[in-house]
């Protein structure tokens, strides 16, 4: 079985309660939480795999462009 290597950007973004929250923008719904950092790093790998195995059986990818941060007057 040949092993595949692919890159992923991951959003690492903290909540009000403290917990870190991981997404994988270029994977639809691949994202998790976790109270440290190494954790998250853990459970966001598991979650892309799964992702990435969905993904296959769905044949429809995303690819990522980037991040942009906007202002907003509320």
């Amino acid at each position: 079985m040949e092993v595949m290597i692919r890159e992923l950007n991951v959003v690492i973004e903290r909540d009000l309660d403290g917990f870190f929250v991981a997404s994988v923008p270029s994977l639809r719904g691949c994202h998790t939480q976790a109270k440290s950092l190494d954790i998250l790093i853990d459970r966001i790998q598991e979650a892309a795999l799964l992702c990435i195995e969905f993904e296959d059986l769905q044949g429809e990818k995303l690819e990522f462009v980037g991040i942009q941060k906007i202002t907003l007057e509320v």
